[in-house]
């Protein structure tokens, strides 16, 4: 191996150990969040695409809708406060992703089933296609689906009100 290679895979080997630490950091703060809020749930740590992913599954899923919130609004803050967390412990920004019941598994699926449909009208129509306002998390998946299909995508407007557009090729 060449002095770049090594460096490089060490480099990579920090990063993976530094996304472990974020995903261990998280799961202690979102565990002592359960017992507060006397709610069971099992915490599942995992690095996906160059971030910590952590997320909180239980049985009985009825209770953990809670920490879910209409339209995953408590999800949110759970991730910006599981965030805020990370980065008091370890002074680094971290981009981070809170899953809690699925919620976020199943928006991905139904997400990139939107984004393959406007691919598939604008291939059809020759026409760009707008959608509704998303978050940023919304706004990744959807651009991911419409790359994946070949087209491009671009986010335009201010947040909250920040939405897709799909373009023809």
């Amino acid at each position: 191996m060449t002095e770049g290679t090594i460096s490089a895979a060490a480099e990579g080997g920090d990063t993976l150990t530094r996304l472990e630490q974020e995903g261990e950091i998280a799961a202690d703060y979102l565990e002592g969040l359960l017992d507060i809020a006397d709610l069971d749930g099992d915490i599942d740590m995992d690095v996906e695409a160059d971030r910590a992913a952590v997320s909180i599954i239980s049985d009985s899923g009825r209770d953990l809708q809670k920490l879910v919130g209409r339209d995953g609004e408590v999800l949110e803050a759970l991730q910006e406060l599981t965030r805020l967390a990370v980065h008091r412990e370890t002074g680094d920004r971290s981009r981070l992703m809170l899953d809690i019941a699925g919620f976020r598994a199943k928006k991905r699926t139904e997400l990139a089933e939107l984004g393959a449909k406007a691919a598939d009208e604008v291939k059809s129509t020759g026409a760009p296609v707008k959608l509704d306002p998303m978050t940023p998390f919304e706004r990744k998946v959807v651009h991911d689906a419409v790359a994946a299909a070949g087209l491009r995508s671009e986010s335009e407007g201010e947040e909250p009100q920040r939405f897709v557009v799909v373009l023809p090729a």
